[in-house]
């Protein structure tokens, strides 16, 4: 699958591209398994610090690749677990930020799965679309639940129930996306993001990541969980580190750590 799903590691940067441009990288069930070991693999590895998400050709996504979806329908059962599911988990489940670079078409789940991302940046020439109910279908990847709170009931609706198409402008109105740039431009600034993250004080950054995507919980139990967690810091490593880097006015080298 390397010829349709490209990763490259560099920087302590994992870069995972569809590169199905002909089929406007429509997603197979081949596709979705490559992906979903390249973000666990990537999780897994301490050399990768961050994963960023992005498509070949001036596309992110048109979604599933239908033909190859209609083959071999994911039952989402709980008996077994399907390609779809497999990339789904890996992607909810990754400890390490990840950056999503869309170019071009954002369709289906190459909408959905954004709400996963940590960061989000796209070009001024992208559009986005989730056609569920235009396909007879129902939304899916927890977009029924994580777009109404991003966004609010009526605006989600846009995209769930009217199957609305958005452009880049309206993306970033409603925070589907942080910010956009040119084509040109999008992969060296969502680089150089991923630089700045990379780094970071790895543990402090996977903590900081799982407070915020934790379920919704009474604020008091919320302020203690950040509390003990704040302690551990103050005994880690990496609070050295960057105590010690602070008081010599130096960029701090979370690297030597190990």
């Amino acid at each position: 699958m390397s010829e349709q799903v490209l990763v490259d590691t560099a920087e302590r940067i994992r870069t995972i591209s569809f590169n199905r441009a002909d089929k406007k990288n429509a997603l197979t069930r081949a596709m979705y398994s490559a992906a979903a070991e390249a973000i666990e693999d990537g999780d897994r590895d301490p050399a990768v610090r961050v994963i960023i998400l992005t498509g070949e050709g001036g596309i992110f996504t048109a979604g599933n690749d239908i033909v190859d979806f209609m083959e071999q329908p994911p039952a989402m059962d709980g008996k077994e677990i399907s390609p779809v599911q497999h990339f789904m988990q890996a992607l909810l489940n990754a400890k390490k930020p990840v950056i999503a670079a869309v170019d071009g078409l954002a369709i289906g789940i190459g909408v959905t799965l954004l709400m996963h991302c940590d960061l989000v940046y796209c070009s001024d020439r992208s559009s986005f679309k989730t056609p569920f109910v235009d396909l007879a279908l129902a939304p899916e990847y927890g977009s029924s639940q994580t777009m109404p709170r991003a966004f609010g009931h009526v605006v989600a609706a846009e995209l769930l129930l009217l199957g609305a198409t958005w452009n880049a402008e309206r993306a970033v109105q409603t925070g589907l996306v942080g910010a956009v740039t040119t084509p040109d431009a999008l992969m060296e600034t969502v680089r150089n993001t991923a630089r700045i993250l990379a780094a970071k004080a790895p543990d402090a950054l996977a903590k900081a990541k799982t407070l915020m995507r934790r379920a919704p919980e009474p604020l008091p139990d919320r302020i203690a969980l950040e509390g003990r967690q704040f302690a551990e810091q103050l005994r880690s490593p990496e609070f050295a580190e960057a105590a010690a880097a602070f008081m010599e006015r130096r960029p701090p080298d979370f690297d030597k750590l190990g």
